[in-house]
């Protein structure tokens, strides 16, 4: 989807779920009767249809399909560019042995640490610390593909002013890098330090938080390390352990503070402004412009804050009835009915919810919608705004439905999805808010 948005080639898209997540429909399966995501529909000129699904493959084909004589950006080296090509291939090797050392770190167990010599020790300051053999393999590769980035004149793996085929490739595993390397490992790939140590990679993931195509694609980490596990398998714990804990407590909430008031302005694991946080058309409306960077750090944290529960509220606001019956399914007669079960830890499509406690949840969340949708100026005065709405929210509440209530909010608060409900900089107000909601009542 990025190149698809990159070259803004016109195409009709529809989504199927994955296999860890849903059936897929029976018009993508006879279509693709392996239902291998994703999947391209070719209509050739004697009116056959060919699908085709490897997405390598299915890039290269929109990329020749959509030429630069035809206005449409390059995304592959000329054919007449031997340098080009190599560095081409000799990219592809590489990304293919960083994701080699990554599944080595992440889904089997580490192994004893040793003394090592080499990038941790740039890492850490120290000249011995004692680290997996697959962690600093891990880090070494990395190195690599930091040096790569730092090569060229821009951020990109090639001197062009947009990413090409080969950030595109990149980047849909260094995603899932990032988050899985904070939660199970204890590694901030994107913290201060390592802006140090690895610049090349976090300039160029800075230029990417700056494309507005690929926020709108981008997931948060939470989303990540749910549907992580369903893909590849089981992540080990290891790593740094001190700052594995802290980092997974903040990214799932279980740290009892990252989910809830007083929220900090930016995420401590997750940069939330290093590009537009929301839809540029939210920002717009919002009266919020971007720094001279590009970046939004310096933007006002109160015009930010509200803009971006707003956006939660304008969400939730436009299909309050649909989220009420889903989240009903936490109900205590919810997801009773014989049902089909997935790879995905919370993922349960044909859940039926509590019809009983459907009605209430809706009124809780009229209030939680009436909370995020507040025009405070200041934190304090929307703190004290949500005080003065915990009454209404309590009372509206039968006493008999109240644990009901509680864990439907609950239920939903687990299954926001980013990028599919929210952008992470709204969806964490939002989960803040229905954890407010659950304490006050």
């Amino acid at each position: 989807m990025l190149l698809v948005e990159e070259k803004q080639i016109p195409i009709n898209i529809e989504l199927v779920p994955m296999r860890s997540y849903g059936d897929k429909p029976a018009e993508f399966m006879r279509m693709v009767p392996n239902g291998i995501l994703p999947a391209i529909t070719v209509e050739r000129e004697n009116g056959q249809k060919q699908v085709i699904t490897e997405s390598g493959v299915i890039m290269e084909l929109l990329d020749q399909w959509h030429t630069e004589s035809d206005g449409y950006k390059p995304m592959m080296p000329d054919e007449s560019d031997e340098n080009a090509k190599r560095r081409y291939n000799q990219l592809a090797r590489l990304e293919r042995d960083l994701f080699s050392w990554w599944c080595t770190l992440m889904f089997r167990p580490e192994g004893p640490k040793m003394s090592v010599p080499g990038i941790m020790g740039m890492l850490t300051g120290k000249k011995g610390p004692e680290i997996s053999g697959a962690m600093n393999g891990f880090l070494d590769c990395m190195s690599k593909v930091d040096e790569e980035l730092s090569s060229t004149k821009g951020p990109w793996f090639f001197d062009k002013d947009y990413p090409t085929m080969t950030d595109f490739v990149y980047i849909s595993h260094v995603e899932r890098m990032l988050a899985s390397c904070a939660y199970w490992k204890g590694l901030n790939l994107r913290d201060e330090e390592m802006k140090k140590k690895f610049p090349g990679l976090n300039k160029w993931l800075d230029a990417f938080d700056q494309r507005e195509c690929f926020v709108a694609f981008k997931s948060d980490y939470y989303t990540h390390v749910k549907d992580i596990p369903p893909q590849y398998g089981p992540s080990y714990n290891g790593g740094f352990e001190e700052q594995r804990k802290t980092f997974s407590g903040s990214i799932d909430g279980a740290d009892g503070t990252s989910w809830v008031f007083p929220l900090p302005f930016d995420d401590p694991v997750q940069p939330l402004y290093r590009g537009p946080p929301l839809p540029l058309c939210v920002l717009k409306a919002s009266g919020i412009e971007a720094d001279n960077d590009g970046t939004y750090q310096k933007c006002d944290p109160t015009t930010m804050t509200r803009a971006c529960r707003q956006m939660a509220g304008w969400k939730l606001s436009s299909n309050g009835m649909n989220v009420a019956k889903f989240a009903a399914r936490g109900g205590r007669e919810g997801a009773k009915n014989p049902r089909k079960s997935f790879g995905a830890e919370l993922a349960d499509p044909y859940a039926e919810p509590d019809k009983s406690v459907i009605p209430h949840v809706d009124s809780a969340l009229r209030v939680v919608c009436e909370g995020l949708l507040g025009s405070e100026e200041t934190e304090e005065d929307h703190m004290k705004f949500l005080q003065s709405l915990e009454q209404k929210l309590s009372s509206s509440i039968p006493t008999d439905k109240t644990n009901d209530v509680m864990a439907s909010l609950a239920y939903l608060r687990d299954r926001i999805g980013v990028p599919r409900d929210l952008p992470l900089a709204s969806a964490r107000h939002f989960r803040a808010h229905l954890n407010w909601a659950i304490r006050a009542l």
